[in-house]
């Protein structure tokens, strides 16, 4: 494959989507919303054969699959996006000099992004909307695993495209091989950014190799802490849906920390983790609180590797500290930035806790399972971006755009 020739065709198409009313995107934005649902049996038969040659219990097998809920969900997600106001040509700031000249500052899109994800064919639907909804066309390199998956979903992409006349080089899907990643990693000139979907390994593959833009996105080492004065059935509740929900994710939670005077009362902070059979790795003083009264089968003893992991599947660490401040220290330590959440009804240490931790989503007695792009109002996410340049936390539409300054003048030159 010449890949500089596709970056070129998609570079072309991004010039040409700044044509495009957004009364247009929003139609075709719905007809590929209408598509994906009358295709789900086409693409699940698809799915099924990525699926087939994946172990379940892989981590990687939940994000993998693909259901007719999950198809309609996406859709759903879509559609959202097509409602939202564009983020293109937003005024951010006005002003006429004392010489005559106006200067305006709006926002405008990227140009080309890549994406380079793993097993997570969904993101083929949430990317290429988001990307089309703000201008930006998208280069998409996804794993081996999702092969079949994302090819099919393209073809769909491509045909709502063509038949509403869109250069369908506004969504370029490449090989799955690592050649590709790499040509695509260094396409200086053709692609203004790229975002890298998936473990951290894969993140810190691209980081390292990228001679473009990168904004780090995904890995999520999650914390939730148990304080002192947190409510019992609240804070139950949210451990097990925090962890439980699902567990592939990258808000799941993967560290409970325990303040030790509630050590107590942790079998029943834990209680429902048995029913989704978790698998806890304790520290001493919360081992000897559970040991006994938590299936043994289910209970290890943590060691140095079980803090600082994200799991993304159904095991758990806990921490015990013995106060607010080393509670912080831990997650400091240990956290990757993504989501971290306190359980308290003190109100002076829930607002330390906003205040001190250092994280693209803080919580106060609500589960991280809500750090998404449509949970928190966006339509659909392009990641979660846990670095602090340009976009943190959930990517939105507003993400994937730049700006640049409008000058108008009339004659005016510089003394």
């Amino acid at each position: 494959m010449n890949y500089r020739e596709q970056f070129g065709k998609a570079l072309i198409a991004s010039r040409e989507l700044n044509m495009l009313s957004d009364v247009k995107i929003n139609a075709v934005l719905n007809k590929i919303a209408d598509a994906a649902v009358k295709s789900t049996d086409f693409i699940l038969r698809e799915n099924q054969k990525d699926l087939a040659r994946m172990e379940n219990f892989d981590p990687k097998y939940d994000r993998l699959k693909l259901t007719g809920e999950r198809l309609s969900c996406i859709a759903e997600d879509i559609r959202n996006v097509a409602s939202l106001p564009s983020p293109v040509g937003r005024v951010l700031f006005e002003s006429i000099r004392p010489n005559g000249l106006k200067i305006t500052k709006i926002t405008v899109p990227f140009g080309v992004i890549g994406i380079v994800f793993e097993a997570r064919p969904n993101v083929t639907f949430d990317v290429f909307s988001l990307c089309l909804k703000s201008g930006n066309a998208c280069i998409l390199k996804g794993g081996t695993d999702a092969a079949n998956s994302n090819q099919t979903i393209v073809s769909i992409i491509h045909k709502v495209l063509e038949a509403n006349s869109i250069n369908t080089h506004v969504l370029t899907l490449l090989p799955s091989g690592r050649e590709a990643t790499t040509e695509l990693l260094n396409a200086r000139g053709f692609v203004d950014l790229v975002i890298p979907r998936g473990s951290q390994g894969l993140i810190d593959y691209v980081r390292m190799n990228a001679t473009i833009p990168v904004i780090e996105t995904g890995a999520g080492i999650c914390h939730t802490y148990f304080d002192e004065f947190g409510d019992l059935s609240k804070g139950a509740q949210i451990v097990n849906n925090a962890k439980t929900r699902r567990v592939s994710v990258c808000n799941a939670l993967d560290c409970l920390i325990i303040h030790e005077s509630r050590l107590p009362d942790l079998r029943e902070i834990v209680k429902l983790l048995i029913k989704s059979r978790v698998e806890i790795y304790a520290d001493k003083p919360s081992y000897s609180m559970l040991d006994g009264k938590y299936p043994d089968h289910l209970l290890q003893a943590a060691d140095n590797e079980s803090f600082g992991t994200e799991f993304l599947s159904y095991r758990m660490a806990i921490r015990t500290v013995t106060t607010f401040d080393e509670a912080i220290a831990h997650i400091a330590k240990y956290g990757s930035k993504h989501s971290e959440a306190i359980i308290s009804e003190n109100k002076k240490n829930c607002e330390l806790f906003l205040q001190a931790v250092d994280a693209a989503a803080v919580y106060v007695n609500a589960s991280t399972a809500f750090t998404d792009g449509a949970q928190f109002g966006l339509g659909a996410e392009i990641g979660i971006s846990t670095q602090k340049l340009h976009a943190r936390g959930p990517m939105g539409l507003e993400e994937l755009t730049s700006y640049k300054w409008l000058v108008e003048g009339d004659g005016q030159i510089r003394p």
